[in-house]
């Protein structure tokens, strides 16, 4: 049964990020967005609902441990599986000024989290700052739009622009897409819960793997739907918009609603998504694009990380 709900739910999540991808690029546009912005906000606070689903019923349940570590390992998974493993089909490049200006909010945004976990508790009043510092970087980022490419914003406007001419419709399948990727999360953390629970592993290292895992699969399945689509510029908008969105929307709502314990260590995995970034920025900063060998590589330090948590869970 856990297997069949771990099925249905992959596939739930492609469908899902199929429809939220098309028509929130559609309805995008027509609010005369940019492929980056769209990336940044609407698909990125799609695609991120899994994650706030999961962490409320981590905090209401009694589980804070996941719900933290959920959002920690989402980040994680995010820059370096869904990254790598899209990077590893299709080479990414992104544009010079986003590295210089999103990656380092990500990093400060990330860095955020040391200071507010520091005594081992995520009050009401911390997830209220981190839900302002959220109003606040979405106004800036609407507010001061960079020039667009001309090509790129051609090539978008031909992948989504002309497929329907009907905001009601795009707006339908955003809808739709988000309901689908919720219903799948779900049903994929409730299969990999139950078959991870059977094996005697701990509530952290289920929040920072199996959990983490099956909420980033809406990034991932976004991100290969519009890597196909030739548009790296809404893949890297999707992964970095959603790890701004899970520490400043997921953990901010999560605390605001009702203070989060952290009951469980995680100093060390902190250290690990910090580094990740790090990394990332790296191989951006080295020239706008991320080679399949740098891809792969984020892959196989996702797999030690992971296999590292069960060996000293």
């Amino acid at each position: 049964m856990d297997f069949l709900l771990l099925v249905l739910g992959i596939g739930l999540l492609y469908a899902g990020g199929e429809g939220l991808v098309r028509g929130a690029a559609h309805l995008g546009r027509r609010l005369g967005l940019s492929p980056m912005v769209i990336g940044l906000t609407i698909v990125s606070m799609g695609t991120s609902s899994p994650e706030l689903a999961a962490s409320l019923a981590g905090v209401f349940q009694g589980a804070p441990a996941v719900a933290m570590g959920n959002i920690i390992g989402s980040n994680i998974a995010n820059l370096s599986l869904v990254l790598g493993v899209t990077g590893a089909i299709w080479p990414l490049a992104v544009a010079a000024r986003f590295i210089q200006r999103e990656v380092p909010f990500m990093l400060l945004t990330s860095a955020l989290v040391f200071p507010i976990v520091w005594d081992s508790r995520v009050s009401r009043l911390e997830g209220a700052a981190l839900l302002a510092i959220l109003v606040i970087y979405l106004i800036s980022l609407l507010w001061k739009r960079a020039p667009e490419d001309a090509e790129v914003s051609a090539e978008f406007d031909e992948a989504f622009g002309d497929r329907w001419r009907s905001v009601g419709v795009s707006l339908l399948m955003v809808i739709a897409g988000i309901g689908l990727l919720v219903a799948g999360a779900q049903a994929l953390i409730q299969g990999a819960v139950g078959m991870a629970r059977s094996l005697g592993v701990g509530e952290r290292v289920i929040g920072l793997t199996v959990v983490a895992f099956g909420t980033s699969l809406p990034e991932l399945a976004s991100s290969l739907v519009a890597a196909a689509r030739k548009e790296g510029d809404i893949v890297i908008g999707n992964l970095i918009g959603s790890n701004v969105f899970n520490i400043l929307f997921i953990l901010g709502t999560t605390a605001a609603v009702r203070p989060v314990a952290v009951v469980e260590p995680v100093w060390t995995d902190l250290i690990v998504m910090m580094m990740v970034s790090l990394v990332v920025w790296r191989c951006f900063g080295s020239g706008s694009r991320l080679s399949r060998a740098e891809a792969i590589g984020l892959v196989v330090g996702y797999c030690a990380y992971v296999v590292a948590l069960f060996i000293f869970k």
